[in-house]
């Protein structure tokens, strides 16, 4: 390859790696809260249309990604009350969020398929744009892309610099303790599971309003269930969820640069190696997992408290 199509390559990786990233983070404090969130594919799908339409609709992108990010509040509040509240199977209610997600986005959008919108649009940020190789790659996309890159900071420092963050972690790995210490668990865990739900909303929103500018079915595209399996390849850690988002986008991008090409290899095949990789990414991260920072109570219900 050229220096330019690397380059080219590597800033698409990017690209494709920002909604998968802050997907990534919102389960991660999700889990770390205690709470198993299997429902993030149903929850992007359902927060790229809220966005997509909502844009559509008032012509303001801002909007968009405040009711994509809302959708996704909203979603995960839903199921925060089933296990909360209800003691409802973890494992279960996200399984069923992920089909009610995409399939009222799916209901919902079909009229619009195929319909663009404006959303956010590329700006080269002064000076770092005009670094070589580092500016193409990282500099000159979209208001999105920046605000992914802080975002794994200020969620390290939410978990471990903040009073909130401390009580979210013992929520998930001591909730009994945590209640002694005159804490509320059961409210920090539906913090937690929201506060991810939005992050979660932001990376839906991401994919109709900057990746695509449009509406079409399956938009999500397994990316929830990449972000849910990176959370277990990072180990709960945010720093390496970068490593990790950035990798599969990388994946990503590089094969629609092959289907691009015209490449012999069939295009299913193609299509499979994001998330062949997933597959054996969990092989090889779970047995170390279970001994690297996997909350104690996680997936574990509480009683409603007095």
């Amino acid at each position: 390859m050229s220096p330019e199509l690397v380059i080219a390559l590597l800033a698409a990786a990017v690209q494709a790696g920002t909604p998968i990233l802050f997907a990534t983070l919102g389960e991660i404090i999700s889990e770390k809260a205690g709470v198993l969130n299997l429902g993030v594919e149903g929850v992007m799908a359902l927060s790229a249309f809220a966005a997509f339409i909502t844009c559509h609709l008032t012509g303001s992108a801002w909007l968009g990604l405040l009711a994509g990010g809302m959708a996704g509040t909203l979603l995960c509040g839903l199921h925060s009350l089933v296990c909360q509240v209800f003691l409802g199977n973890q494992v279960v209610s996200g399984l069923a969020l992920t089909l009610f997600g995409v399939g009222l986005a799916t209901f919902l959008g079909t009229p619009y398929v195929g319909q663009s919108t404006e959303g956010f649009a590329k700006i080269a940020l002064p000076l770092l744009s005009d670094l070589p190789v580092l500016g193409p790659i990282f500099f000159r996309h979209d208001v999105l892309v920046y605000l992914c890159y802080a975002s794994p900071v200020a969620v390290w420092f939410l978990l471990n610099r903040t009073s909130l963050g401390l009580g979210l972690r013992a929520a998930g790995e001591m909730p009994a303790a945590a209640a002694a210490a005159g804490l509320k668990p059961q409210r920090l865990r539906a913090f937690g599971v929201m506060a991810g739900g939005f992050l979660c909303g932001l990376g839906g929103a991401y994919l109709s309003l900057a990746h695509t500018h449009l509406w079409t079915t399956g938009l999500s595209g397994g990316r929830g269930w990449v972000a849910v399996a990176l959370v277990i390849f990072a180990f709960w850690r945010p720093g390496r969820a970068v490593i990790g988002a950035f990798l599969f986008g990388s994946v990503m991008a590089f094969q629609l640069r092959l289907q691009a090409t015209g490449t012999n290899v069939p295009s299913s095949l193609l299509l499979m190696l994001p998330y062949a990789l997933t597959v054996i990414v969990l092989v090889f991260s779970a047995a170390r997992a279970r001994r690297s920072g996997a909350p104690a109570a996680l997936g574990v219900n509480i009683e409603p408290e007095d």
